[in-house]
């Protein structure tokens, strides 16, 4: 049979085969012996678990890796005498003789037994600490995973879980006013990504997206984050770039009672703001029945309330490049107020009933308030000028000023029962997550009574304006527009799921199969609202009520030029509040964008691993069928109706993952992944607006984007904090989506534009991870509490874009790079600890990338974001054991957002931030 690199649709007869052929591995498996070895991994003075570690019998070559609450168990031992051996990084391998019995557990306990309290320090605290943990975990992985953990998710200035992420090999953020939000990995924009929590799917609070806007989770209520680059079957397929887990609190992640409480206050100088945050999380174990410490119970609260700001200018890409001359159209000006408050909520259940099963309840919830008021000068040149030519403008002053409330909730239910050598997990989830905007001014424009003569500006990069003394005189404006708003998305995910393994032996070698099923409902909907206002003087407006005068406030500061005087949204609201509001609903801005949208997952999976002397092999594959319908509008110019559309597709995703080892210390890693991501909301939702002869409309019949995935890379582990890694990728993408024009196609052969969306031929994505880091602790004193962190990314990516040219005749097609791929990503970390103190120095890189194609046919208009370099300190001092004080300074450097059209000399938004500086103290008991 021909094997090809695609994902490969299959029928329904599939899952009676895959049944069948689960049954019969199963039934050809050895018979497995009764002997079972059960242990814990602590540190011995600490207590804490330690996870990740390597746990092996040496003679059957029959290894397994300790849990989060340190813990391992091996089944299906034969009754004899072996060496046991855990292998930690940082610490010699340990090596115990047992004996194991049929039909008998033993229990083999570990402790890390340092020769000196300074070196159980630096195992389980502090910044190379946690580095360690991560690669511990990184090491034992069958596939190619990222980790951070809680304690280094604190060693910097991230505010939340995406600054967190953005330290990663091949992870870099998109951030909104200054703040990260949205996360790439390894080049694919955050809607190629998965996020969960606690292994449960995240659906996103934003109206039309699939990505989760990170930034709505306080990174305070976390015990780990866990990136999986390459997917293995028994994970949700639904990642091209990886699938990033959000791991919350346990009481088992420690040894006995915990807590910690954290209290800052943060200043930016842009806006002269203080922000207060405080933050609690505490666990503690309970022995219940006959049970010993069986019942642990872990919770936290965090609170962040940050007031701060953004100057912006921007051009939206008004640039006319024609004539060989840069002509600029219009440009904006724009002065940011904000305000937004984090707050989340954990609690968590473990209660191990028996020896056998343990059982859980993880809940975390988080919401997040993000209220904005947004000035901006609007100047639209009578015709396109180059830099230094002076023309009449006409000019609109706008307001908008919106609360907005995101939401996110999970909740899981589950356990896992051990049988013989058997293992069954099993799990019911809900997640939701929603968008809330009460009403509010959506826009209020004042527009010039008459055109402003003598308008200009200077630097196409950051375009300044030089205006006359009437662009600022709130006199020359009159209210124009008012347009009051609200919306509600929500997005609701049920699921449940089975996974079912069983360790045995082939022969000499020790294996283990797996399979099991999972089925997800999710549901979304989203409800706009709209009021638009106008034409005024026909409303009993008087001169005075309509001059901006009525509503002007003082001048604004704003360090991009001169703004002007700003609006108060209070009186402007109060002004349109005698008007009968049903008279100016807006059906069409309010129907268009009103949708909802179902769509059910069934997945199967069967998976299995053997050990081959030192290499190990995974293979498997994994099913999905899905179902999607939808419901949106459809406008014709005159009349609205429902619109109604449904989809069914199916997947096979075949997969295969290698792990050799050439050492104790170097592993060889290999991996052909396939994957897939489904489209997005506002893609796929089946509105139609036809306006003469323009349309603009969704396209529920578009295929997900699938991808074939080759990874291979080398890891050599160098002890304490150590590592040096290689790795390569290369994506295989199909059915690559994007927005393009149809006008001029058979189906629209008679209109002039129609705006939709469409499947591309191709795309690939390649690149190269490196990543290094030391801890040099064979230096001599005090050069040995030095510690070096590095990692930088490379990747290239080609995208095909096809669109109707009526000179060509026909469909022709242009090259693009994939959007949100940076060629170069990097950190670089430097930091020295000590027992009392420690500091960090952090530099973040990532090279310019695609945001925007505005015009399918024209590469000239595509938009990009500039180069970003962002560099971050954090001191932090013991005052005593469980007292630390911490300073922090985020964005030393005051680095900007840039984006440019065609050229970097062209300016298409410019904004900044600067500094924001956190003094803090926590409060840790363990």
């Amino acid at each position: 049979m021909t094997q090809t690199n695609q994902v490969l649709p299959i029928g329904k007869q599939w899952q009676r085969n895959l049944l069948a052929c689960v049954v019969g591995a199963l039934m050809a498996g050895n018979a497995l012996a009764d002997g079972r070895i059960n242990g814990q991994l602590t540190a011995e003075i600490s207590g804490m678990p330690l996870q990740g570690s390597r746990v092996k019998v040496e003679e059957l070559n029959l290894s397994a890796v300790t849990a989060r609450d340190g813990r391992f168990v091996l089944n299906g031992v034969k009754p004899g005498e072996y060496t046991l051996s855990v292998s930690y990084l940082g610490v010699d391998t340990m090596t115990r003789q047992i004996t194991v019995v049929d039909n008998e557990t033993l229990v083999a306990n570990f402790k890390i037994r340092p020769e000196r309290a300074v070196e159980e320090y630096v195992i389980v605290l502090g910044q190379a600490s946690s580095l360690n943990k991560a690669l511990n975990r990184q090491r034992s992985a069958d596939n190619v995973v990222s980790a951070v953990s809680s304690d280094a998710i604190g060693q910097l200035p991230d505010t939340n879980v995406s600054e967190a992420l953005q330290r990663l090999p091949g992870l870099s953020i998109e951030r909104d006013q200054g703040e990260g939000r949205y996360v790439r990995v390894r080049g694919l924009g955050p809607d190629y990504n998965a996020v969960t929590i606690n292994g449960v799917s995240l659906p996103s609070p934003d109206s039309g997206r699939r990505a989760v806007a990170l930034d709505v989770i306080p990174s305070d209520l976390l015990e780990g984050l866990v990136v999986t680059k390459t997917l293995t079957p028994d994970l949700d397929a639904n990642a091209l770039g990886g699938s990033i887990d959000i791991q919350s609190l346990s009481a088992f992640d420690r040894d006995g009672q915990f807590y910690s409480l954290t209290a800052e206050g943060s200043y930016n100088d842009l806006t002269d703001n203080f922000s207060p945050k405080l933050a609690l999380t505490g666990s503690d174990k309970f022995s219940v029945g006959r049970g010993t410490d069986n019942l642990g119970i872990a919770a936290g609260v965090s609170w962040y309330d940050r007031e701060f700001g953004s100057d912006n200018i921007e051009t939206g890409g008004a640039w006319d490049f024609d004539d060989g001359e840069a002509l600029l159209e219009e440009i904006e000006q724009r002065d940011y107020t904000i305000a937004r408050e984090r707050s989340g909520m954990t609690f968590n259940v473990d209660y191990k009933l028996s020896d056998n099963t343990d059982l859980y309840w993880r809940n975390l919830y988080s919401e997040y308030t993000d209220s904005e008021q947004r000035l901006a000068n609007i100047v639209e040149f009578s015709d396109a000028i180059a830099e230094g030519v002076s023309s009449s403008a006409e000019v609109a002053r706008e307001l908008k000023d919106r609360t907005e409330t995101q939401k996110i909730l999970s909740t899981s239910l589950g356990g896992s029962t051990r049988v013989n050598s058997w293992t069954l997990d099993y799990r019911v989830a809900l997640s939701e997550s929603s968008e809330d905007e009460p009403q509010h001014l959506g826009g209020a424009v004042f527009a010039s009574i008459d055109d402003i003569e003598g308008v200009s500006f200077s630097d196409t990069a950051t375009p300044y304006l030089n205006t006359p003394a009437s662009f600022v005189n709130a006199a020359s404006y009159e209210l124009d527009e008012v347009e009051l708003a609200k919306s509600n998305t929500n997005d609701t995910d049920t699921s449940w799921q089975f996974d079912i393994s069983k360790d045995f032996f082939v022969g000499s070698h020790s294996a283990m199969v797996k399979f099991g099923g999972k089925y997800s409902d999710r549901d979304k909907d989203s409800d706009v609202e709209v009021w638009v206002y106008e034409d005024f003087d026909e409303q009993g407006f008087s001169d005075d009520q309509l001059l901006m005068t009525s509503y002007a406030t003082a001048n604004r500061d704003y360090s991009l030029g001169e703004f002007g005087p700003g609006i108060d949204s209070t009186s402007v609201v109060a002004a349109v509040a005698g008007l009968d509001q049903a008279d100016f609903y807006s059906e069409e801005d309010s129907r268009i964008e009103d949708f909802d949208v179902s769509e059910q997952v069934l997945a199967a999976y069967v998976m299995g691993r053997i050990d081959l002397g030192d290499l190990r092999l995974l293979a498997g594959v994994r099913y999905e069928d899905t179902e999607f319908d939808a419901l949106g509008t459809r406008y014709d110019g005159d009349t609205f109706e429902d619109n109604r559309a449904d989809n069914q597709y199916d997947h096979l995703l075949p997969s295969l993952h290698a792990r050799y080892s050439l050492g104790d210390n170097t592993q060889l890693r290999g991996a052909w992944t396939n994957t897939l991501v489904r489209p997005t909301f506002d893609q796929l939702a089946p509105f139609f607006v036809i306006d003469d002869e323009e349309a603009e409309f969704g396209n529920p019949e578009l295929e997900p984007l699938e991808s074939s995935n080759f990874d291979l890379g080398v890891e050599h582990y160098m002890g304490l904090a150590g590592v040096v890694s290689a790795f390569a990728y290369y994506k295989d993408i199909d059915n690559f989506i994007y927005q393009t024009d149809l006008a001029g196609t058979e189906m629209y052969a008679d209109y002039d534009e129609a705006i939709s969306y469409a499947n591309g031929d191709s795309a690939n994505i390649y690149g190269v991870e490196l990543a290094f880091s030391k801890q040099f602790v064979s230096l001599p004193a005090p050069f040995d509490g030095l510690l070096l962190s590095a990692n930088a990314t490379f990747s290239a990516s080609d995208a095909s874009l096809t669109y109707f040219d009526e000179d060509a005749g026909g469909i022709v097609s242009r090259d693009s790079a994939m959007p949100s791929q940076s060629d170069t990503t990097g950190n670089v970390s430097m930091g020295y600890e000590a027992s009392s103190f420690s500091v960090r120095l952090a530099a973040n890189y990532k090279s310019e990338y695609l945001l925007e194609v505005q015009d399918v046919s024209d590469a000239q208009q595509d938009i990009y974001v500039d180069e970003q370099t962002q560099l971050d300190f954090s001191a932090r001092y013991y005052i005593t054991d469980g007292i630390q004080l911490y300073l922090e300074a985020a964005n030393l450097t005051d680095e900007p957002y840039y984006a440019y059209i065609n050229d970097t000399s062209y300016g298409a938004q410019y904004e900044n931030y600067g500094l924001t500086y956190k003094l803090g103290v926590t409060i840790t008991n363990f």
